[in-house]
């Protein structure tokens, strides 16, 4: 027992040195690699003008700011979405969806793959370095035996092995390395768009959910005013003091009011339903409470220069991470015109007995290079490299796109919000008008000066306007979240992934 702990202390003391020897030796033909074919990276041009456009000449920025009380922040400090967002109850929503829901845990998902896919092409540049060990016992039978007398032969093997490491003389392996790098930092961006998207998405359908319980509380309202109308109108009509077509008239608007009041439900129910699969978690409806709508939900963000589009949207920044990867493509497929270089080895020992494995005269070794010089593919290679030159052209598209598009969503939301400003104060004073001018006409009816049908009409004409008015302040507060959207937020993902 002590003597094979012995030898299996020398196998261990004797293999450990070998890996070093050959480690050593294996590091040093690293410095020949890394010669890269890859076309030299040049940013793209971004498309981008030095302003936003006025959407309207009688619109101007400075103008539609002034029409506001609510703080305005810069977005290029990066405001953190719990800064953006005002309703303390909104900001609990939001965080719940940014830890429960699918989506975001199946992008950051994407992200540990994308990495794990880095760092198997990373790992094609180094070398593989395995220890093997291996015994045989055989019997061979005289009539094959050298000798002429039979017996049992025992073989006994350990060595270090050099697996057909490549010698990256034309950058084949780092290009490929460079391209998973960048398809991994485009994964990243992806999942920051997700976040985004997704804090958008919450706020939305919270607004919705808000702004439906609230036409659902006017609705409420006009149906109880209409049908205290129709019981007057009825025993008017019973007394002949009112015709058939006064009541009839009184009947459809409160089946009018009573549509109203159904449709605003459904909506609700359906924006509440929309909230409950973002957030990702069971008991929404327990503390679920809607805001006003003249409550300010969230804070102006200013749109900043356009140029501030390429380092703060996540599409635009994946894009351009989508042409550097392409453009490693690029270098990849040109490598295939060249030699390509492998090199095989192994150093160890050789002997008939386990005692004198590593003896002085037991060492074995061999070197197996190998060049492969490629002659005739069936233009594959040229095919393969016209294929990586469009799909970098196709990657440059996407970028181009991506910052058009970035554009025009900034612009439109800063060009909704001026419009919705000044479109919701003069909605407020045609409320506070036919409101006043409702008061009036139930006066002048209950005094006998105007008709009943005059009286209702003027009932006809208020709602809508009031209806009216609970839109455009809910599409102000989506244009507010169209712009924090439209901007690139401010958000990292929530867990940032380690170092590749």
């Amino acid at each position: 027992m002590h003597k094979a702990n012995q030898i299996m202390r020398r196998v261990a003391s004797t293999l450990a040195l070998k890996t070093l020897t050959l480690g050593t030796l294996t590091l040093s033909t690293l410095s020949l690699s890394a010669c890269s074919l890859a076309p030299v990276y040049q940013q793209t041009a971004a498309p981008l003008p030095a302003t936003y456009p006025l959407q309207d000449g009688k619109i101007t920025m400075a103008a539609a700011a002034t029409t506001t009380t609510t703080t305005t922040m810069d977005a290029t400090s990066q405001p953190d979405w719990s800064s953006f967002i005002q309703a303390p109850q909104l900001r609990v929503l939001v965080q719940s969806a940014l830890t429960h829901n699918h989506d975001l845990r199946q992008a950051l998902l994407n992200i540990d793959a994308s990495r794990a896919q880095y760092r198997i092409q990373r790992a094609g540049q180094l070398p593989t370095l395995d220890a093997t060990g291996a015994a045989q016992r055989q019997r061979i039978p005289a009539a094959l035996s050298p000798n002429g007398s039979g017996g049992v032969q025992s073989t006994y093997h350990a060595e270090i092995t050099l697996n057909a490491f490549e010698l990256d003389l034309f950058g084949r392996a780092q290009n490929l390395s460079t391209a998973a790098l960048q398809d991994y930092l485009a994964t990243e961006q992806a999942a920051r768009s997700v976040r985004i998207s997704l804090i958008a998405r919450v706020s939305s359908a919270y607004v919705r959910y808000s702004a439906s319980q609230a036409r659902n509380t006017l609705a409420q309202q006009v149906l109880d005013a209409r049908q205290q109308s129709l019981e007057l109108i009825r025993l008017r009509r019973t007394a002949g003091a009112a015709g058939e077509m006064e009541l009839q008239d009184a009947i459809g608007l409160v089946e009018y009011a009573t549509a109203e009041s159904l449709s605003a439900q459904r909506e609700s129910e359906q924006a509440r339903n929309t909230l409950q699969r973002l957030v990702g978690t069971p008991g929404l409806d327990a503390t679920l409470t809607p805001a006003s709508t003249q409550e300010v939900l969230f804070q102006d963000v200013s749109a900043g220069l356009p140029a501030e589009l390429l380092t703060q949207r996540p599409d635009i920044i994946a894009a351009e991470h989508h042409i550097q990867a392409r453009n490693a493509d690029i270098g990849v497929a040109r490598a295939a015109f060249f030699p390509h270089i492998t090199l095989t080895g192994a150093y160890g020992s050789a002997s008939p007995a386990l005692a004198d494995l590593f003896s002085s005269d037991t060492r074995t070794w061999q070197f197996m290079p190998q060049i492969t010089l490629p002659i005739f593919s069936g233009a594959r290679n040229q095919a393969n490299l016209e294929l990586a030159q469009l799909r970098k052209e196709a990657s440059i598209i996407q970028y181009e796109e991506a910052i058009q598009t970035a554009f025009t969503e900034v612009a439109n939301a800063l060009t909704a919000r001026a419009t919705l400003r000044q479109q919701m104060a003069a909605q407020e004073r045609l409320v506070a008008s036919s409101a006043q001018t409702l008061k009036l006409a139930e006066l002048r009816y209950r005094s006998g000066v105007d008709s009943q049908l005059r009286y209702l009409d003027t009932q006809r004409q208020e709602h809508p306007n009031r209806l009216a008015l609970l839109h455009t302040r809910t599409a102000l507060q989506n244009s507010r979240i169209a712009l924090y959207k439209a901007l690139g937020g401010s958000e990292r993902i929530v867990r940032q992934p380690a170092s590749p």
